[in-house]
């Protein structure tokens, strides 16, 4: 395992390749590119479960962290910019198509969360990538234009952008927001009940998932494009690749659940499956043994049949 630079244009995008056990340079392998969670970094899920186990496999894995976020550059700061990230996946198989023991045709995609709705969005225009998989994939832009609600949700959040686009262009301080509480204290107290957040709390808050390059910041302003972004738009025509989808059985505030399904629906792709974890919530996929022994039992099979 080592950490290695690629370039998403000017910004240098950090990322962890991992090799599998009596790795040969003078071979070709297939490599599978992993994609984290909104708010989180390769050193988590994305990295140190799927692309850990994925590698175990005998699979090459590139885990990157998302521009502006993470070890990555890019400013501004704590920007999550739906253009920018489904690049990053360009950018990611660009890299692995220079190192000579990488097997160009044998390249696939792994999502966890959001970096899952990511990961279909980039495969339908990026060919390279020939089987998807995701990890309790959420369309974020579903999930911005909801917000509290409330019929006139989308427009709130972009009615307050808009303010707030306008006094840091006066001279305003930049507004960072956090993604979750920060505590499970201030999620009470903010009267929020909902199992992901609580869920989210416990794993990024806390020893379980802690990690520095995932701060819990998120630059406000750049939020206008998320408002506008639909990771599934076009699948029912563009993603034509095998696609493996994993949810949990118990649905959340996040949507992944219900997103799974839609996806399944929406996929062009003739070889597609969708498995259900029972007694799962959408955490449980992220760390917890058992749940994620189940998604693995059905994604390194798929990776071996399609890579």
């Amino acid at each position: 395992m080592k950490t290695v630079i690629f370039k998403n244009k000017e910004i240098d995008v950090s990322a962890t390749i991992r090799f599998p056990k009596d790795f040969d340079e003078n071979k070709k392998y297939a490599a599978i590119v992993c994609a984290h969670p909104i708010s989180s970094c390769k050193e988590q899920t994305a990295g140190a479960i799927y692309a850990e186990k994925l590698t175990e496999a005998g699979f090459i894995t590139l885990a990157f962290d998302a521009s502006y976020q993470g070890a990555s550059g890019g400013e501004p700061r704590f920007l999550e910019d739906p253009a920018t990230r489904v690049e990053d996946f360009r950018c990611a198989a660009d890299y692995l198509t220079t190192l000579a023991y990488v097997d160009e045709n044998r390249i696939g995609v792994l999502g966890v969360c959001g970096g899952g709705g990511y990961a279909v969005n980039a495969s339908m225009t990026e060919r390279r990538f020939k089987a998807v998989a995701t990890v309790v994939a959420a369309n974020y832009g579903r999930l911005m234009r909801e917000g509290d609600q409330t019929p006139e949700a989308a427009i709130k959040t972009l009615e307050a952008i808009a303010a707030r686009r306008t006094a840091e262009a006066r001279g305003a301080e930049p507004f960072i927001t956090q993604y979750i509480p920060d505590s499970q204290q201030e999620r009470e107290q903010a009267g929020i009940h909902d199992i992901d957040i609580k869920e989210a709390v416990d794993y990024y808050k806390t020893p379980r998932g802690q990690a520095e390059g995932s701060p819990n910041n998120l630059r406000f302003t750049g939020l206008a494009a998320a408002v506008g972004f639909d990771a599934f738009h076009l699948a029912d025509h563009l993603l034509t690749q095998p696609l493996q989808i994993v949810i949990g059985e118990i649905p959340g505030g996040f949507g992944s659940y219900r997103d799974g399904y839609e996806l399944y629906s929406k996929a062009a792709s003739k070889d597609k499956n969708l498995f259900v974890v029972k007694d799962a919530s959408h955490y449980d996929l992220y760390d917890q043994p058992e749940p994620v022994a189940q998604a693995l039992d059905k994604i390194i099979p798929f990776f071996q049949k399609h890579l």
